[in-house]
């Protein structure tokens, strides 16, 4: 698949978006849809759509067996754990207190490639690293006087560690496979991996309402077909160091959403914190030397 550059930006922004008014989509989903169940259905739905477009192509997506182990790996650290983390995560907290949790995934990501790879980091994204973990740790500080859900945070540091994970192995992939072959088959093993969990959960049926089945096709459709594909892309054609910058979008996207939509309030240290965890990481990733697998999946 050839992509011009500036349609790379074009698909880098679109998912910033999309991915930014997911948080709110989860959050309203999963007060009747359980979050593993959750995540099971999403992508679903999602490897449904992608079995049609190979379809449509008459074409299969192709997987070499010495291939199979870090491709499954990377669907169940990618989308299994990220989205158990995620999914349950929000149930405890607001949706913009998440987002911004997961929008400091770059300030990890090129902290972990200077731990494993030895990569080196300048002063200027040093600094941003620290800017960005005090600003989180303002917000965390002051959300834990007002609402004292500790395990939220938990559930979003897990998220937020799976994905540098995903994105790390997903890129050796990339070299071997279209975009759509490598998010279909992340996809299906991550679905195969909500299974067993989604199977222990309960659900009220009667729940189900019209509101709750569009946010859920919403999560699917956007976030988990055209989402990941357009990340792919944008990622695959301008390098993650420069995707991860239109990624930090989703913490203003979901904050500014949830205030008019939800009617989420964040206090004023909230969003001082959240203010200093976004400069915190565009400073890290505005002058990286290199592309580096950072980004955001919701």
């Amino acid at each position: 698949m050839v992509t011009s550059k500036r349609v790379a930006i074009l698909l880098a922004t679109a998912t910033a978006i999309i991915w930014g008014l997911s948080f709110l989509s989860i959050k309203i989903a999963v007060t009747v849809v359980p979050p593993m169940s959750l995540g099971l259905a999403r992508f679903v739905i999602a490897t449904i759509l992608f079995m049609l477009f190979f379809a449509a192509k008459r074409s299969l997506p192709r997987l070499a067996l010495r291939d199979l182990p870090l491709m499954a790996g990377s669907g169940l650290i990618g989308v299994t754990l990220y989205f158990a983390g995620e999914n349950n995560g929000i149930m405890l907290l607001s949706a913009s207190e998440s987002s911004i949790i997961v929008g400091t995934i770059p300030v990890l990501t090129v902290v972990a490639d200077r731990l494993f790879t030895g990569a080196r980091l300048r002063a200027l994204q040093y600094s941003g690293a620290i800017i960005s973990v005090m600003g989180v740790s303002l917000m965390v500080v002051e959300s834990l006087k007002i609402s004292a859900q500790p395990m939220g945070y938990l559930y979003m540091g897990i998220a937020a560690l799976a994905w540098v994970a995903y994105a790390f192995a997903t890129r050796p992939m990339l070299a071997k496979y279209s975009q759509t072959e490598v998010t279909f088959w992340q996809g299906l093993f991550g679905a195969l991996g909500f299974l067993p969990f989604a199977l222990l959960e309960s659900m009220d049926w009667a729940g189900l309402t019209p509101l709750i089945i569009m946010n859920v096709l919403y999560l699917a459709v956007f976030c988990s077909a055209l989402g990941y594909l357009f990340y792919i892309i944008s990622m695959d054609v301008l390098g993650a160091g420069v995707a991860s910058v239109f990624i930090n979008l989703i913490p203003v996207v979901s904050v500014v959403a949830s205030f008019f939509i939800l009617g989420e309030r964040l206090s004023p240290l909230q969003l001082g914190g959240a203010a200093v965890a976004v400069a915190g990481v565009y400073l890290t990733t505005m002058k990286a030397r290199k592309p580096r697998p950072e980004t955001v999946p919701t």
